[in-house]
């Protein structure tokens, strides 16, 4: 007789392995079917309303299943975008699980026999388990989220009866719980607009949460649910486009989905070549099809968010102007904002379309709907020379640009109803305009109105650091020349040649249309061929030395432009992306502006030998009580000259105290923190490599480094000082971590500890990808100062980079006196400070230098 028998557990095993393959072939078909469909373009509502389908199926069946854990009444149901049917191959899968009365066990069997089946299959499950009596009850569990999928509510399986009690709590329609559902649905769309910078122009756009994307289109249709008799007998041309756009996005995002293989919806500079080929986007190569498509999502995000707006002005109409009626004879102001008196009579009178936005900016009003379309409609007709025909509208135009808070909003209007493109047309030429350098976030037109957003938000300082640069706006004497100069100085942009130059010709026929003067052409046209010149100094030079300060304030030449570049300068970091501008940056900007402005007016470094023996001489004077003069003369002597004009006094005595009875195995070290900033000072006796391990501890911890600094005396004394940032908040999080950064640089210092090991172990836990067209770049600059050579290396970041460059330096012979660096989306610009023997490197040097330099860079990229 045989011992195996089958026994009610076996069977019932055996009956869950069937029906949990049953499972799995079902999800496994579906699945590739909607990877099919979206990687033939087809990916849209029709694709991901049939695999919302086969998981209503699936659902079914898995509660046919757990129906008999439990005797109390019960229903499924599909919320969220899953309830509108528009599931993609990796959406979250939202369910609303509820019972009639109570969950106890058998209930939660029930839930645990319906939820672990999905998990095994690997998908993401969104649920909530509720009792009826807890449905809708916001003010016992407050979860604006919740309350809005329940408007989406769609039965699965279960109770019909238990449903439709559901559907009756959650869909009630009295007046304080919908207005309460609008404005937590508007406050939703806020914070997440304030994500995006409140434009839809992102280079890498989220195409579910970004400005224009589906979940926007989901809140223009439930603002019309919700508020039902608000929008009777309303329309919008846009609203007909939303079925349109949302079938493009859904196309976009199955892609996406398929390609990546989970929920991700971020439209990425790689991503976009692979979903412009499924999509069919028209063009003869990659860049063609990627500038189709992404023409194509601006065209539809830009009529989801004009849906939107008009939705949101439906339900929450603009307040009563104050003081309605006319404001010029042809312009008018209403609770929409800016009218025309007699829209029939303006249609042939372009200059009176100024008007309109000439009264938003100067009295803080929007521009109505009926104004804008009324240009769209007719703008096409003129040409840039017809608007500025008479001296008048010239000088009413300049005047428009003077930078105030709304103008960058109204200037975006101008753009959008073609105003901008008529009255400057070369600004056309960067429309929608797509750079693929992976550091700038949003579209070239839309970066160039962030830049006059910024400079007009200077008039109100949010931080102490601002308020620095809002003085200098004070002082200008003409800033509508440098909102002008602001608007043009990206348009060279819509070729690939040196952007700054090309952008200069392009300005010269706006100039002459409206016959600027010599000065104020000077002044525009110096500050778009200059617009990158400040930053590159303030972040790839040593602003310590006076004569990168000199050879500044010589190209700079006058106060006033020295002002207007470093506004300038200031808003087109910011405008690059949020975050971008660190407080770091900041200040290294407003010391080479404060520091060239003293050269220009006070003579700054005139005598670098007399600047020397005052600072030496002031240094001595305050010499605290516990530094004599011996040690502290001891101490300077040997240190190069622009070490008494980085340093103040204070930290000049710490780094005295820090170098005392040093040994030659000792590494004396102090870790500060300045605001978001971190600085390490090491004194040691000089050993080789001990900058770049140094750099190498640091990069170990995750440290961002922005600058290092190493300096040696005659007498061996090294003092190292190196600027980062704890980007991975190592020294935050753990209250031990100076002390174990002290310990692993000693290691290192005293080699019990091999950084390079610790470095690979973080190579391996970093996920690094490299970028194809960021190549490596290697240059020498011998200009800028007497002594050193600067190299400037551009390459793809990695995890230890400085570590390996300045080893390579050392390996070389060199010194390396100052390390500035800095970093543009996954691209590093690194520029060192080298000297051979005290001098410059020669041809030969440079020629060593740059091989093993290469090398060193080949290899750091093939290791990841």
């Amino acid at each position: 007789m045989s011992s195996d028998r089958i026994t009610p557990a076996n069977a019932r095993e055996a009956g869950a392995n069937e029906a949990r393959a049953e499972w799995a072939a079902l999800l496994g078909t579906a699945r590739d079917a909607a990877r099919a469909e979206a990687m033939a373009g087809r990916g849209g509502r029709a694709a991901q309303a049939a695999y919302a389908a086969a998981m209503d199926d699936l659902l079914r069946r898995l509660t046919d299943r757990a129906a008999a854990g439990t005797t109390e009444p019960w229903m499924v149901a599909a919320i969220g975008g899953y309830g509108r049917r528009t599931l993609c191959l990796h959406s979250d899968v939202d369910l609303l699980i509820v019972f009639e009365r109570t969950i106890g066990p058998g209930e939660e069997r029930f839930v645990n026999a319906v939820l672990q089946p999905l998990w095994d299959l690997g998908l993401a499950v969104g649920h909530h388990v509720r009792v009826l009596a807890e449905v809708g009850d916001v003010d016992a569990d407050p979860n604006p989220e919740f309350d809005l999928a329940l408007c989406d509510l769609r039965l699965l399986t279960g109770d019909v009866r238990l449903f439709d009690d559901v559907c009756a709590v959650a869909h009630r329609r009295e007046a304080d719980r919908t207005e309460r559902l609008v404005s937590d649905l508007l406050a939703l769309v806020d914070a997440r607009y304030a994500e995006y910078n409140d434009t839809v122009y992102q280079l890498e756009p989220d195409v579910k949460k970004a400005p224009g994307g589906l979940r926007d289109i989901a809140a223009v249709r439930l603002l019309r649910s919700l508020a039902r008799d608000r929008f009777s007998g309303r329309t919008r041309p846009e609203l007909d486009r939303i079925d349109e756009a949302e079938e493009f996005l859904c196309r976009v995002r199955s892609v996406l989905h398929a390609v990546v293989g989970r929920g991700s919806n971020l439209l990425t500079h790689e991503l976009q070549e692979i979903a412009a080929e499924a999509l069919g986007a028209p063009g003869a190569e990659p860049r063609l099809r990627v500038e189709a498509l992404m023409s194509e999502y601006f065209r539809h995000a830009r009529g989801v968010v004009q849906a939107l707006a008009w939705a949101r002005s439906v339900v929450r109409p603009p307040a009563p102007v104050a003081e309605p009626g006319l404001i010029t004879r042809h312009v008018a102001v209403a609770a929409d904002g800016v009218r025309f008196a007699d829209p029939a009579a303006v249609v042939a009178q372009p200059t009176v379309w100024l008007e309109a936005f000439e009264v938003a900016v100067a009295n803080g009003y929007p521009v109505s709907d009926e104004v804008r379309s009324l240009i769209q409609e007719h703008v096409g007709r003129y040409t840039a020379d017809y608007f500025v025909a008479s001296e008048d509208v010239r000088l009413r135009l300049r005047a428009l640009f003077w930078p105030r808070p709304g103008l960058s909003a109204r200037l975006g209007d101008m753009l959008e109803c073609g105003l901008l493109g008529a009255l400057f047309p070369e600004f056309e030429k960067i429309r929608c305009r797509v750079i693929r350098d992976f550091y700038h976030r949003y579209t070239v037109d839309e970066h160039t109105l962030l830049t006059i957003r910024h400079l007009e938000a200077l008039w109100h300082p949010t931080s102490a650091g601002r308020a620095r640069f809002s003085s200098i706006l004070n002082e200008v004497r003409a800033p509508e020349l440098l909102a002008l100069a602001l608007l043009y100085h990206d348009v060279g942009k819509w070729c690939d040649d040196d952007h700054s130059i090309e952008s200069v010709r392009l300005a010269g026929p706006m100039l002459a249309r409206l016959q600027l003067d010599a000065e104020d052409r000077h002044t525009v046209e110096f500050l778009i061929r200059h617009h990158l010149a400040m930053s590159r100094v303030a972040f790839r030079h040593d602003v310590g030395d006076p004569e990168v300060v000199a050879a500044f304030a010589a190209l700079v030449g006058s106060e006033e432009l020295l002002k207007m570049l470093c506004l300038m300068t200031l808003v087109d970091i910011d405008a690059v992306a949020p975050g971008t501008l660190t407080a770091y940056k900041e200040d290294l900007l407003w010391r080479l502006y404060v520091d060239t402005y003293n050269h220009l007016t006070l003579g700054y470094a005139d005598d670098l030998i007399q600047r020397d023996q005052a600072d030496r001489a002031l240094v001595m004077a305050e010499c605290p009580d516990d530094i004599s003069d011996e040690e502290l003369s001891q101490f300077l002597d040997g240190l190069p000259r622009r070490y008494l004009s980085v340093f103040g006094l204070s930290a000049i005595y710490r780094h005295v105290r820090l170098a005392r009875g040093l040994q030659p195995d000792d590494v004396h070290l102090a870790l500060e923190r300045r605001d978001e900033v971190w600085e390490l000072t090491v004194a040691a006796i000089d050993k080789p490599f001990l900058f770049s391990n140094i750099a190498g501890v640091l990069a170990s911890f995750g440290m961002d480094i922005h600058r290092g600094q190493a300096m040696t005396t005659p007498e061996h004394l090294v003092l190292d000082i190196f600027e980062f940032s704890d980007r991975e908040g190592f020294l935050r999080q753990n209250d031990g971590a100076r002390e174990e950064i002290a310990r692993v640089l000693r290691g290192v210092v005293a080699r019990t500890i091999d950084v390079r090991e610790r470095l690979r172990g973080r190579e391996r836990s970093v996920v690094h990808r490299r970028h194809h067209d960021l190549d490596t770049r290697i240059g020498f600059d011998t200009s800028h100062t007497r002594r050193h050579t600067a190299v400037e290396i551009v390459t793809a970041d990695a995890p230890g980079l400085l570590y390996r460059i300045s080893r390579a330096i050392a390996d070389c012979g060199f010194d390396l006196d100052l390390a500035l660096i800095s970093t543009e989306g996954h691209k590093a610009i690194d520029v060192l400070h080298v000297t051979r023997q005290g001098r410059k490197l020669d041809d030969t040097d440079r020629l060593a230098l740059t091989q093993r330099l290469e090398r060193t860079l080949e290899d750091t990229h093939e290791a990841h």
